[in-house]
């Protein structure tokens, strides 16, 4: 059965689906001798290199969870020396499925499977992303009406979402939608700012048992489970559904 060219390069561990277009745009993947292009499908058989040498051997997917904390930038670009890959330090070559801004902390997850970031990134799907917020000041309750019912940012309206008070000036919130900082900026919108935020949950998988700083891999039970959730994943994307 053959394959998309950047699917094929990302299903190696190489990068990335979106780094492999960036490659292909460069004239830097060739199949079978023959420049690639961005329509271009590769079968069993055909010989695909980039920068003239041969792509790795597919390995098998890896999937890890990260406590993250404050600090560390969700890149993949080695020029920037707070960025995530270098914090793992993993042997195979992973990416982060969307991000948490650099003052932010908590769960998110790595993989080199290309198919389950696209998957995950579609905030059509409506995965759940649940955080807790402290902001600088105490807030009242029109402040959790607003919150709970949506707020204007530069982006558009937010979604209804689920918000619940822990403290005077802490909540508990759940997304279904990853806009840019959006916790943030909807805070920001209605006159508090944000000075700590942690995402607890993704999905299924909880923050339990993870120190900050440190990562593990996926448990069978955690894989089969996410797989499962993502199995009937939308084909339109929203964002990039897995912001804060």
């Amino acid at each position: 059965m053959d394959t998309s060219l950047n699917k094929y390069i990302s299903d190696t561990g190489f990068c990335s689906r979106r780094e492999a277009d960036q490659y292909i745009e460069q004239a830097r993947v060739t199949v079978n001798g023959e420049l690639g292009w961005k329509g271009s499908r590769v079968k069993p058989g055909d010989k695909v290199l980039v920068d003239g040498e041969p792509l790795p051997k597919k390995k098998a997917p890896v999937y890890l969870m990260l406590n993250k904390p404050k600090g560390i930038t969700c890149t993949t670009d080695r020029q920037d020396k707070t960025n995530i890959i270098d914090f793992v330090n993993y042997k195979q070559r992973i990416f982060p499925i969307g991000r948490l801004d650099k003052l932010s902390e908590g769960l998110i997850f790595l993989t080199s499977d290309g198919d389950i970031v696209n998957k995950i990134l579609r905030s059509g799907n409506g995965h759940e992303k649940e955080y807790m917020v402290t902001t600088d000041r105490p807030f009242d309750l029109d402040f959790l009406k607003q919150m709970r019912a949506g707020v204007r940012i530069p982006d558009g309206m937010t979604k209804p979402c689920f918000v619940k008070q822990e403290a005077p000036n802490r909540f508990r919130i759940i997304l279904t939608q990853g806009m840019n900082r959006q916790i943030r900026r909807m805070c920001e919108a209605l006159g508090y700012r944000v000075t700590a935020l942690k995402r607890v949950r993704i999905m299924n998988i909880t923050l339990t048992g993870l120190p900050p700083g440190k990562w593990r891999f996926f448990t069978p039970a955690e894989l089969a489970s996410l797989q499962a959730l993502v199995e009937g994943s939308s084909k339109t994307a929203d964002g990039d559904g897995m912001g804060e």
